[in-house]
């Protein structure tokens, strides 16, 4: 299985913006960002940060629901 890679919050917000999320505001350091689905509002704060800790990328993945493939397949 391979390791996390190493992504700034500029990277992530543009790969949460290609599975369909918009970029509402940024607050402080962190961007927020949205994406209305059939079931539920999702909202996701990513910390504008030159590289995310691997503990805040792990959490925004799960919050996405994208695995470690899909985020592979998106850079």
């Amino acid at each position: 299985m391979p390791k996390l890679p190493v992504l700034s919050g500029k990277d992530m917000v543009k790969i949460l913006s290609k599975i369909g999320f918009v970029h509402v505001r940024t607050r402080g350091s962190h961007a927020i960002m949205n994406k209305q689905t059939q079931e539920k509002k999702i909202t996701v704060p990513v910390p504008l940060h030159k590289e995310l800790a691997k503990g805040t990328l792990k959490s925004i993945m799960n919050q996405v629901e994208l695995t470690l493939e899909d985020l592979l397949n998106l850079l």
